[in-house]
Protein backbone atom coordinates (compact mmCIF):
# COMPACT_ATOMS: atom_id res chain seq x y z
CA UNK A 1 0.00 0.00 0.00
CA UNK A 2 1.50 3.57 -0.77
CA UNK A 3 1.92 5.87 2.15
CA UNK A 4 -0.82 8.24 3.26
CA UNK A 5 -0.85 11.30 4.40
CA UNK A 6 -3.89 13.10 5.93
CA UNK A 7 -4.68 17.21 6.94
CA UNK A 8 -6.22 18.76 9.49
CA UNK A 9 -8.71 21.65 7.53
CA UNK A 10 -10.11 23.92 10.13
CA UNK A 11 -11.89 26.47 8.40
CA UNK A 12 -14.02 29.20 9.97
CA UNK A 13 -17.67 27.43 8.82
CA UNK A 14 -16.22 23.69 9.05
CA UNK A 15 -13.57 21.17 10.69
CA UNK A 16 -12.35 18.00 8.41
CA UNK A 17 -9.90 15.62 8.05
CA UNK A 18 -8.64 14.14 4.86
CA UNK A 19 -6.74 11.43 3.81
CA UNK A 20 -4.45 11.35 0.69
CA UNK A 21 -2.18 8.83 -1.09
CA UNK A 22 1.22 10.65 -1.08
CA UNK A 23 2.11 9.29 -4.14
CA UNK A 24 -0.89 9.68 -6.49
CA UNK A 25 -1.99 12.80 -4.25
CA UNK A 26 -5.85 11.19 -4.52
CA UNK A 27 -8.01 11.66 -1.51
CA UNK A 28 -8.95 8.00 0.23
CA UNK A 29 -11.35 9.37 2.37
CA UNK A 30 -12.44 12.38 4.74
CA UNK A 31 -15.40 13.96 7.34
CA UNK A 32 -16.49 17.45 7.76
CA UNK A 33 -18.20 18.33 10.90
CA UNK A 34 -20.37 22.28 10.94
CA UNK A 35 -18.53 24.82 13.21
CA UNK A 36 -21.00 27.40 15.18
CA UNK A 37 -20.32 31.12 15.10
CA UNK A 38 -21.61 33.38 17.57
CA UNK A 39 -22.74 36.80 17.26
CA UNK A 40 -22.63 37.74 20.63
CA UNK A 41 -22.78 41.59 19.83
CA UNK A 42 -22.92 43.22 16.37
CA UNK A 43 -20.30 43.04 14.61
CA UNK A 44 -18.62 40.12 16.96
CA UNK A 45 -17.90 37.04 16.00
CA UNK A 46 -16.62 34.11 18.06
CA UNK A 47 -16.28 30.32 17.89
CA UNK A 48 -15.51 28.30 21.32
CA UNK A 49 -11.83 26.58 20.76
CA UNK A 50 -12.98 23.30 23.03
CA UNK A 51 -15.33 22.96 20.41
CA UNK A 52 -12.62 23.41 17.55
CA UNK A 53 -10.49 20.94 19.18
CA UNK A 54 -13.80 18.75 19.77
CA UNK A 55 -15.01 18.82 16.07
CA UNK A 56 -10.89 18.20 15.30
CA UNK A 57 -11.12 14.86 17.57
CA UNK A 58 -14.67 14.00 15.97
CA UNK A 59 -13.34 14.44 12.37
CA UNK A 60 -9.62 11.90 12.98
CA UNK A 61 -12.18 9.24 14.49
CA UNK A 62 -14.53 9.08 12.07
CA UNK A 63 -12.31 9.11 9.11
CA UNK A 64 -10.22 6.66 10.66
CA UNK A 65 -13.24 4.51 11.14
CA UNK A 66 -13.87 5.23 7.45
CA UNK A 67 -10.79 3.62 6.22
CA UNK A 68 -11.27 0.45 8.60
CA UNK A 69 -14.60 0.00 6.59
CA UNK A 70 -12.66 0.30 3.41
CA UNK A 71 -9.78 -2.28 4.68
CA UNK A 72 -7.25 0.42 5.15
CA UNK A 73 -4.95 0.29 7.91
CA UNK A 74 -4.51 3.20 9.62
CA UNK A 75 -0.43 2.95 10.54
CA UNK A 76 -0.45 4.01 6.88
CA UNK A 77 -0.67 7.41 7.41
CA UNK A 78 3.07 8.82 8.00
CA UNK A 79 2.58 11.93 9.04
CA UNK A 80 -0.28 15.03 9.37
CA UNK A 81 -0.50 18.64 8.17
CA UNK A 82 -2.79 21.60 9.63
CA UNK A 83 -4.25 24.17 8.11
CA UNK A 84 -6.37 26.70 9.52
CA UNK A 85 -8.68 29.46 9.00
CA UNK A 86 -6.01 32.73 9.27
CA UNK A 87 -5.74 35.58 12.18
CA UNK A 88 -8.41 34.16 14.65
CA UNK A 89 -6.68 34.46 18.44
CA UNK A 90 -6.97 32.66 21.07
CA UNK A 91 -5.36 32.36 24.41
CA UNK A 92 -4.92 29.71 27.26
CA UNK A 93 -3.82 28.67 30.19
CA UNK A 94 -0.88 26.43 29.88
CA UNK A 95 -1.55 25.24 33.40
CA UNK A 96 -5.06 24.23 32.61
CA UNK A 97 -5.30 23.69 29.65
CA UNK A 98 -8.41 26.05 29.46
CA UNK A 99 -8.96 28.72 27.24
CA UNK A 100 -9.20 32.06 28.61
CA UNK A 101 -11.56 33.21 26.36
CA UNK A 102 -13.75 32.36 23.13
CA UNK A 103 -12.04 32.97 20.03
CA UNK A 104 -12.10 36.26 18.35
CA UNK A 105 -12.68 35.31 14.60
CA UNK A 106 -10.71 36.94 11.36
CA UNK A 107 -14.45 38.38 10.57
CA UNK A 108 -14.79 40.33 13.91
CA UNK A 109 -14.69 44.02 14.00
CA UNK A 110 -15.07 44.82 18.03
CA UNK A 111 -11.78 46.39 17.82
CA UNK A 112 -13.13 48.82 14.63
CA UNK A 113 -12.15 51.88 17.38
CA UNK A 114 -9.04 50.95 18.56
CA UNK A 115 -8.51 50.45 14.96
CA UNK A 116 -9.36 53.93 14.14
CA UNK A 117 -7.19 55.44 17.40
CA UNK A 118 -3.97 53.78 16.00
CA UNK A 119 -4.34 54.90 12.51
CA UNK A 120 -5.13 58.72 13.82
CA UNK A 121 -2.22 58.44 15.63
CA UNK A 122 0.20 56.87 12.78
CA UNK A 123 1.73 59.55 11.10
CA UNK A 124 -0.33 61.34 8.66
CA UNK A 125 -3.14 58.89 9.73
CA UNK A 126 -1.80 56.55 7.59
CA UNK A 127 -3.15 52.94 7.81
CA UNK A 128 -0.09 51.69 5.72
CA UNK A 129 2.21 53.05 8.86
CA UNK A 130 3.67 49.13 10.17
CA UNK A 131 3.41 48.09 6.20
CA UNK A 132 7.10 48.20 5.67
CA UNK A 133 7.32 45.68 8.21
CA UNK A 134 4.15 43.65 8.47
CA UNK A 135 3.28 43.91 4.62
CA UNK A 136 -0.60 44.62 6.08
CA UNK A 137 -2.60 48.02 6.75
CA UNK A 138 -4.02 48.50 10.32
CA UNK A 139 -7.45 46.48 10.00
CA UNK A 140 -9.40 44.95 12.37
CA UNK A 141 -8.90 41.18 10.47
CA UNK A 142 -5.36 40.40 11.50
CA UNK A 143 -4.50 39.23 15.12
CA UNK A 144 -2.67 41.94 17.31
CA UNK A 145 -6.28 44.04 17.77
CA UNK A 146 -7.78 41.37 18.46
CA UNK A 147 -5.31 39.77 21.58
CA UNK A 148 -4.84 43.49 22.62
CA UNK A 149 -8.55 43.68 23.07
CA UNK A 150 -8.47 40.58 25.08
CA UNK A 151 -5.70 41.80 27.34
CA UNK A 152 -7.51 45.26 28.21
CA UNK A 153 -10.78 43.83 28.11
CA UNK A 154 -10.76 40.28 29.52
CA UNK A 155 -9.35 39.99 33.34
CA UNK A 156 -8.92 36.16 32.98
CA UNK A 157 -6.26 36.67 30.20
CA UNK A 158 -4.77 40.19 31.99
CA UNK A 159 -3.81 37.93 35.28
CA UNK A 160 -2.80 34.95 33.15
CA UNK A 161 -0.43 37.16 31.34
CA UNK A 162 0.86 38.40 34.89
CA UNK A 163 0.96 34.77 36.80
CA UNK A 164 2.71 33.87 33.49
CA UNK A 165 0.47 31.06 32.43
CA UNK A 166 -0.96 33.15 29.44
CA UNK A 167 -0.39 31.34 25.95
CA UNK A 168 -1.72 33.33 22.69
CA UNK A 169 -2.05 31.01 19.36
CA UNK A 170 -4.11 31.01 16.41
CA UNK A 171 -5.98 28.30 15.35
CA UNK A 172 -2.93 26.20 14.25
CA UNK A 173 -0.93 27.10 17.21
CA UNK A 174 -4.06 26.04 19.83
CA UNK A 175 -4.54 22.63 17.46
CA UNK A 176 -1.18 21.80 17.34
CA UNK A 177 -0.22 22.57 21.01
CA UNK A 178 -3.53 20.55 21.84
CA UNK A 179 -2.48 17.45 20.44
CA UNK A 180 0.69 17.15 20.98
CA UNK A 181 0.26 16.60 24.88
CA UNK A 182 -1.11 19.70 25.95
CA UNK A 183 -0.17 20.63 29.24
CA UNK A 184 1.60 17.77 29.44
CA UNK A 185 4.23 18.85 27.28
CA UNK A 186 2.06 20.17 24.39
CA UNK A 187 4.40 22.22 21.54
CA UNK A 188 3.85 25.89 21.41
CA UNK A 189 4.79 26.85 17.62
CA UNK A 190 2.99 28.26 14.42
CA UNK A 191 4.26 28.53 10.86
CA UNK A 192 5.88 31.73 9.48
CA UNK A 193 2.66 31.97 7.12
CA UNK A 194 0.11 32.48 10.14
CA UNK A 195 2.76 34.31 11.95
CA UNK A 196 2.78 36.52 9.15
CA UNK A 197 -0.67 37.85 9.66
CA UNK A 198 -0.49 38.58 13.17
CA UNK A 199 0.54 42.13 12.36
CA UNK A 200 3.79 41.20 15.41
CA UNK A 201 5.96 39.51 12.71
CA UNK A 202 8.89 41.12 10.50
CA UNK A 203 8.21 39.23 7.20
CA UNK A 204 11.81 39.96 6.40
CA UNK A 205 13.46 39.01 9.63
CA UNK A 206 10.84 36.15 9.58
CA UNK A 207 10.76 36.58 13.27
CA UNK A 208 8.26 38.45 16.02
CA UNK A 209 9.31 42.00 15.73
CA UNK A 210 10.20 43.60 19.41
CA UNK A 211 9.56 46.87 18.31
CA UNK A 212 6.05 46.12 16.68
CA UNK A 213 5.19 43.86 20.21
CA UNK A 214 5.74 47.14 21.89
CA UNK A 215 3.68 49.17 19.72
CA UNK A 216 0.73 46.93 20.47
CA UNK A 217 1.65 46.20 23.93
CA UNK A 218 2.14 42.70 23.56
CA UNK A 219 4.28 40.47 26.31
CA UNK A 220 6.37 38.28 23.91
CA UNK A 221 6.25 35.91 25.91
CA UNK A 222 3.12 34.63 25.26
CA UNK A 223 3.86 34.19 21.58
CA UNK A 224 4.33 31.05 19.97
CA UNK A 225 7.66 29.67 18.41
CA UNK A 226 7.86 30.41 14.96
CA UNK A 227 9.07 27.26 12.42
CA UNK A 228 8.81 26.69 8.91
CA UNK A 229 5.53 25.54 6.96
CA UNK A 230 7.02 21.53 6.59
CA UNK A 231 9.11 19.98 9.55
CA UNK A 232 8.48 17.82 12.26
CA UNK A 233 6.26 19.87 15.13
CA UNK A 234 5.68 17.19 17.44
CA UNK A 235 4.08 13.56 17.84
CA UNK A 236 0.30 13.13 18.50
CA UNK A 237 -0.01 12.03 21.77
CA UNK A 238 -3.50 10.33 21.97
CA UNK A 239 -6.31 9.30 19.48
CA UNK A 240 -6.41 6.36 16.90
CA UNK A 241 -2.84 8.25 15.58
CA UNK A 242 -0.97 8.32 18.86
CA UNK A 243 2.79 8.29 17.58
CA UNK A 244 2.16 10.16 14.10
CA UNK A 245 4.68 13.24 13.32
CA UNK A 246 2.37 16.36 12.67
CA UNK A 247 5.06 17.69 9.74
CA UNK A 248 3.21 20.28 7.71
CA UNK A 249 1.62 23.81 9.00
CA UNK A 250 0.27 26.12 6.70
CA UNK A 251 -2.84 29.27 7.01
CA UNK A 252 -5.88 27.96 4.80
CA UNK A 253 -4.78 30.09 1.69
CA UNK A 254 -1.20 29.49 1.89
CA UNK A 255 -2.11 25.63 1.83
CA UNK A 256 -4.19 25.98 -1.47
CA UNK A 257 -1.42 27.51 -3.17
CA UNK A 258 0.92 24.63 -2.63
CA UNK A 259 -2.37 22.59 -2.98
CA UNK A 260 -2.95 24.47 -6.22
CA UNK A 261 0.97 24.02 -7.03
CA UNK A 262 1.82 27.84 -7.26
CA UNK A 263 5.49 27.39 -6.89
CA UNK A 264 6.56 29.36 -9.54
CA UNK A 265 6.45 33.37 -9.66
CA UNK A 266 3.36 34.77 -11.04
CA UNK A 267 1.10 31.65 -10.43
CA UNK A 268 -2.01 32.49 -8.49
CA UNK A 269 -4.98 30.68 -6.76
CA UNK A 270 -8.14 32.11 -5.83
CA UNK A 271 -9.99 30.09 -3.09
CA UNK A 272 -13.91 31.12 -2.42
CA UNK A 273 -14.82 29.77 0.86
CA UNK A 274 -16.10 32.01 4.07
CA UNK A 275 -14.19 34.55 2.16
CA UNK A 276 -12.43 34.80 -1.21
CA UNK A 277 -8.69 35.33 -0.90
CA UNK A 278 -6.63 35.16 -4.31
CA UNK A 279 -3.31 34.53 -4.07
CA UNK A 280 -0.10 35.13 -6.14
CA UNK A 281 3.12 33.93 -6.33
CA UNK A 282 5.95 36.54 -5.94
CA UNK A 283 9.12 34.45 -5.37
CA UNK A 284 11.62 34.63 -2.47
CA UNK A 285 10.93 38.63 -2.76
CA UNK A 286 8.35 40.87 -0.88
CA UNK A 287 6.15 42.86 -3.40
CA UNK A 288 4.71 45.46 -1.83
CA UNK A 289 1.34 46.85 -3.28
CA UNK A 290 0.40 50.25 -4.97
CA UNK A 291 -3.16 49.14 -5.25
CA UNK A 292 -4.38 47.84 -1.56
CA UNK A 293 -3.10 44.22 -1.69
CA UNK A 294 -1.53 42.40 1.29
CA UNK A 295 2.34 41.11 1.30
CA UNK A 296 2.37 37.96 3.25
CA UNK A 297 5.06 35.09 3.43
CA UNK A 298 3.10 32.19 0.92
CA UNK A 299 5.08 29.40 2.75
CA UNK A 300 8.48 28.12 3.42
CA UNK A 301 9.13 24.09 2.77
CA UNK A 302 11.52 23.32 5.23
CA UNK A 303 13.67 24.62 7.99
CA UNK A 304 16.45 25.49 5.76
CA UNK A 305 14.70 26.22 2.49
CA UNK A 306 13.69 29.95 1.81
CA UNK A 307 10.79 31.81 2.07
CA UNK A 308 8.21 32.43 -0.44
CA UNK A 309 6.14 35.33 -0.60
CA UNK A 310 2.42 36.64 -2.19
CA UNK A 311 0.69 39.28 -2.98
CA UNK A 312 -2.68 38.54 -1.39
CA UNK A 313 -6.40 40.47 -2.58
CA UNK A 314 -8.86 39.37 0.75
CA UNK A 315 -12.21 39.58 0.33
CA UNK A 316 -14.03 39.51 3.93
CA UNK A 317 -17.42 38.04 2.36
CA UNK A 318 -17.56 35.18 -0.25
CA UNK A 319 -19.64 31.86 0.96
CA UNK A 320 -20.64 33.59 4.05
CA UNK A 321 -23.47 35.59 1.76
CA UNK A 322 -24.84 32.35 1.26
CA UNK A 323 -25.19 31.28 4.78
CA UNK A 324 -26.34 34.87 5.36
CA UNK A 325 -29.00 33.86 3.14
CA UNK A 326 -29.92 30.72 4.34
CA UNK A 327 -29.78 31.58 7.86
CA UNK A 328 -30.37 35.20 8.94
CA UNK A 329 -32.73 35.75 5.58
CA UNK A 330 -34.79 32.04 5.31
CA UNK A 331 -34.46 32.61 1.31
CA UNK A 332 -32.70 29.57 1.12
CA UNK A 333 -32.78 26.02 2.70
CA UNK A 334 -29.50 24.85 1.84
CA UNK A 335 -26.69 26.25 0.12
CA UNK A 336 -27.18 24.52 -3.19
CA UNK A 337 -30.64 25.90 -3.80
CA UNK A 338 -28.81 29.61 -4.54
CA UNK A 339 -28.05 28.52 -7.77
CA UNK A 340 -31.46 27.14 -8.58
CA UNK A 341 -32.69 30.52 -7.91
CA UNK A 342 -30.12 32.45 -9.54
CA UNK A 343 -30.60 30.44 -12.53
CA UNK A 344 -34.55 30.59 -12.54
CA UNK A 345 -33.62 34.67 -12.40
CA UNK A 346 -30.75 34.61 -14.95
CA UNK A 347 -29.89 37.97 -14.03
CA UNK A 348 -30.35 40.01 -11.24
CA UNK A 349 -32.05 43.09 -13.42
CA UNK A 350 -30.14 45.60 -11.87
CA UNK A 351 -29.96 44.71 -8.40
CA UNK A 352 -26.54 45.55 -6.78
CA UNK A 353 -25.71 43.25 -3.47
CA UNK A 354 -22.32 44.83 -1.72
CA UNK A 355 -21.86 42.39 1.67
CA UNK A 356 -19.79 44.65 3.55
CA UNK A 357 -20.82 42.94 6.40
CA UNK A 358 -17.29 43.35 8.47
CA UNK A 359 -16.27 46.27 6.48
CA UNK A 360 -15.12 46.04 2.98
CA UNK A 361 -11.34 44.30 2.97
CA UNK A 362 -9.13 44.75 -0.41
CA UNK A 363 -8.77 46.76 -2.29
CA UNK A 364 -10.41 49.52 -0.19
CA UNK A 365 -9.55 48.18 4.08
CA UNK A 366 -12.50 50.50 4.74
CA UNK A 367 -13.65 49.62 8.26
CA UNK A 368 -16.84 51.67 7.49
CA UNK A 369 -18.12 50.47 5.66
CA UNK A 370 -21.57 47.86 5.92
CA UNK A 371 -24.15 45.97 3.79
CA UNK A 372 -26.28 47.58 0.87
CA UNK A 373 -28.87 46.28 -1.50
CA UNK A 374 -29.60 48.88 -4.08
CA UNK A 375 -31.23 49.11 -7.08
CA UNK A 376 -34.82 46.83 -6.32
CA UNK A 377 -38.19 47.78 -7.71
CA UNK A 378 -41.24 46.10 -7.53
CA UNK A 379 -40.23 43.34 -9.89
CA UNK A 380 -37.32 42.17 -7.64
CA UNK A 381 -37.44 38.96 -6.16
CA UNK A 382 -35.68 36.59 -4.07
CA UNK A 383 -34.57 35.17 -7.36
CA UNK A 384 -32.68 37.93 -8.49
CA UNK A 385 -31.04 38.82 -4.91
CA UNK A 386 -29.70 35.39 -4.97
CA UNK A 387 -28.48 35.94 -8.45
CA UNK A 388 -27.33 39.38 -7.02
CA UNK A 389 -25.43 37.95 -4.20
CA UNK A 390 -23.12 35.00 -6.87
CA UNK A 391 -22.42 38.59 -8.60
CA UNK A 392 -21.21 39.67 -5.61
CA UNK A 393 -18.39 37.37 -4.95
CA UNK A 394 -17.72 37.54 -8.47
CA UNK A 395 -17.80 41.19 -8.79
CA UNK A 396 -15.03 41.28 -5.25
CA UNK A 397 -12.95 38.90 -7.07
CA UNK A 398 -12.57 41.14 -9.98
CA UNK A 399 -11.70 44.13 -8.19
CA UNK A 400 -8.87 41.84 -6.35
CA UNK A 401 -7.84 40.51 -10.00
CA UNK A 402 -7.62 44.29 -10.99
CA UNK A 403 -5.51 45.45 -8.41
CA UNK A 404 -3.08 42.48 -8.97
CA UNK A 405 -2.65 42.90 -12.97
CA UNK A 406 -1.99 46.51 -11.93
CA UNK A 407 0.56 45.46 -8.89
CA UNK A 408 2.56 43.03 -11.35
CA UNK A 409 1.92 44.63 -14.76
CA UNK A 410 1.56 41.35 -16.17
CA UNK A 411 -2.58 40.38 -16.14
CA UNK A 412 -3.33 36.75 -15.44
CA UNK A 413 -4.27 35.05 -18.53
CA UNK A 414 -6.80 32.48 -16.29
CA UNK A 415 -7.78 32.39 -12.75
CA UNK A 416 -7.43 29.03 -11.21
CA UNK A 417 -10.07 28.26 -8.55
CA UNK A 418 -10.65 26.43 -5.57
CA UNK A 419 -13.05 25.78 -2.33
CA UNK A 420 -16.47 24.94 -1.57
CA UNK A 421 -18.55 27.75 -3.43
CA UNK A 422 -16.52 25.99 -6.91
CA UNK A 423 -18.87 23.53 -7.04
CA UNK A 424 -21.55 26.17 -7.83
CA UNK A 425 -21.29 25.87 -12.01
CA UNK A 426 -23.26 29.22 -12.76
CA UNK A 427 -20.89 30.93 -10.09
CA UNK A 428 -18.19 29.60 -11.84
CA UNK A 429 -19.34 30.41 -15.29
CA UNK A 430 -20.66 34.48 -14.37
CA UNK A 431 -16.92 34.72 -12.71
CA UNK A 432 -15.55 33.61 -16.24
CA UNK A 433 -17.78 36.14 -18.02
CA UNK A 434 -17.40 38.92 -15.25
CA UNK A 435 -13.42 38.76 -15.25
CA UNK A 436 -13.53 38.16 -19.22
CA UNK A 437 -10.57 35.54 -18.97
CA UNK A 438 -11.22 31.53 -18.36
CA UNK A 439 -11.69 30.17 -15.03
CA UNK A 440 -9.66 26.68 -14.07
CA UNK A 441 -11.40 24.33 -11.75
CA UNK A 442 -9.48 21.12 -10.74
CA UNK A 443 -11.96 18.22 -10.04
CA UNK A 444 -10.39 17.47 -6.59
CA UNK A 445 -11.20 21.03 -5.31
CA UNK A 446 -10.02 20.19 -1.64
CA UNK A 447 -6.77 21.99 -2.85
CA UNK A 448 -6.12 23.07 1.08
CA UNK A 449 -6.27 20.08 2.84
CA UNK A 450 -3.79 18.78 -0.26
CA UNK A 451 -1.54 21.73 0.28
CA UNK A 452 -1.33 20.90 3.90
CA UNK A 453 -0.71 17.19 3.29
CA UNK A 454 2.48 17.76 0.70
CA UNK A 455 4.10 19.80 2.98
CA UNK A 456 3.46 17.12 6.03
CA UNK A 457 4.89 14.66 3.50
CA UNK A 458 7.95 16.44 2.03
CA UNK A 459 9.00 17.35 5.95
CA UNK A 460 12.97 15.96 6.54
CA UNK A 461 12.41 13.06 8.32
CA UNK A 462 8.84 11.74 6.69
CA UNK A 463 9.56 11.93 2.81
CA UNK A 464 6.65 9.84 1.95
CA UNK A 465 6.16 12.72 -0.89
CA UNK A 466 8.32 14.65 -3.33
CA UNK A 467 7.78 18.16 -4.58
CA UNK A 468 9.83 18.31 -7.22
CA UNK A 469 8.00 19.28 -10.47
CA UNK A 470 8.46 15.87 -12.11
CA UNK A 471 6.43 13.93 -9.23
CA UNK A 472 4.19 16.38 -9.12
CA UNK A 473 0.59 14.51 -9.68
CA UNK A 474 -1.31 15.47 -13.55
CA UNK A 475 -4.54 17.18 -11.67
CA UNK A 476 -7.63 16.68 -14.18
CA UNK A 477 -9.62 20.33 -14.26
CA UNK A 478 -12.85 22.17 -15.44
CA UNK A 479 -12.64 25.12 -18.01
CA UNK A 480 -15.01 27.90 -18.12
CA UNK A 481 -14.93 30.11 -20.82
CA UNK A 482 -16.25 33.66 -20.80
CA UNK A 483 -19.46 33.73 -22.70
CA UNK A 484 -20.87 37.46 -22.57
CA UNK A 485 -19.83 40.64 -24.56
CA UNK A 486 -16.96 42.23 -22.59
CA UNK A 487 -18.39 45.64 -23.08
CA UNK A 488 -21.85 43.95 -20.98
CA UNK A 489 -19.62 42.92 -18.54
CA UNK A 490 -17.64 46.16 -17.92
CA UNK A 491 -21.38 47.64 -17.77
CA UNK A 492 -22.26 45.63 -14.78
CA UNK A 493 -18.95 46.40 -13.12
CA UNK A 494 -19.33 50.17 -12.94
CA UNK A 495 -22.57 49.88 -11.80
CA UNK A 496 -20.65 47.75 -8.98
CA UNK A 497 -18.50 50.00 -8.23
CA UNK A 498 -21.23 53.11 -7.76
CA UNK A 499 -23.23 50.65 -4.89
CA UNK A 500 -20.10 50.09 -3.31
CA UNK A 501 -19.27 54.04 -3.25
CA UNK A 502 -22.85 53.95 -1.52
CA UNK A 503 -21.59 51.04 1.27
CA UNK A 504 -19.04 53.53 2.44
CA UNK A 505 -18.64 55.40 5.51
CA UNK A 506 -21.73 54.02 7.11
CA UNK A 507 -20.99 53.02 10.81
CA UNK A 508 -18.88 55.43 12.65
CA UNK A 509 -17.57 54.50 15.48
CA UNK A 510 -19.42 56.75 17.78
CA UNK A 511 -22.24 55.11 19.09
CA UNK A 512 -25.49 57.17 19.39
CA UNK A 513 -27.33 56.51 22.59
CA UNK A 514 -31.11 56.88 22.58
CA UNK A 515 -33.07 58.55 25.95
CA UNK A 516 -33.47 55.58 27.52
CA UNK A 517 -29.89 54.84 27.24
CA UNK A 518 -29.71 52.02 24.93
CA UNK A 519 -27.42 52.01 22.01
CA UNK A 520 -28.75 52.60 18.76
Amino acid sequence: MDPLVAAIDQGTSSTRFLVFNAKTAELISHHQVEINQSFPKEGWVEEDPKEIMQSVYECMERTCEKLCQLNIDVANIKAVGVTNQRETTLVWDKETGEPLYNAIVWLDLRTQSTVESLINKAPGRNKNHLKHKTGLPISTYFSAVKLRWLLDYVDEVHQAVLSKRAMFGTVDSWIIWCLTGGRNGGVHCTDVSNASRTMLFNIHTMDWDPELCRYFDVPMEILPKVKSSSEIYGWMKSSSLAGVPISGCLGDQSAALVGQMCFKEGQAKNTYGTGCFLLRNTGTKPVMSDHGLLTTVAYKLGKDEPACYALEGSVAIAGAVVRWLKDNMGIVQSSEEIEKLAAAAGTSYGCYFVPAFSGLYAPYWEPSARGIICGLTQFTNRNHLAFAALEAVCFQTREILDAMNQDSGVPLTQLQVDGGMTSNRLLMQLQADILCIPVVRPTMSETTALGAAMAAGAAEGVHVWSLSPCHLPHVTSENYEPQINPDESEFRFARWKKAVQKAMNWETTEPFYNTNGHQQ
